[in-house]
């Protein structure tokens, strides 16, 4: 449980009975880039992946605009992971 909630405020079991319709193939994550949010999508994909489909998440890294003055390192590996060809 983080900041009080659990998996059952999180409505985990409707989201996996949703996911049980045969037609889905992937599930993208969207959760903030801090503790919580890598606690929750962690836990999500444990629960989704014995189900066969595929889990993803957003890209994270450095904004456009943003100064890498500023950057944090693991914002920094992040950006270095999700790079791609130009």
């Amino acid at each position: 449980m983080i900041d009080g909630i659990g998996p059952d405020d999180l409505r985990i079991r409707e989201l996996l009975a949703r996911l049980a319709d045969d037609g889905i193939t992937e599930v993208i994550l969207a959760t903030d880039p801090n503790l919580e949010g890598e606690a929750t999508a962690t836990y999500l994909a444990r629960m989704i992946a014995p189900l066969g489909i595929a889990v993803s998440r957003l890209a994270s890294g450095l904004p456009v605009g943003g100064d890498l003055e500023y950057a944090d390192e693991v914002t920094l590996g992040r950006a270095f992971e999700g790079r791609r060809l130009v």
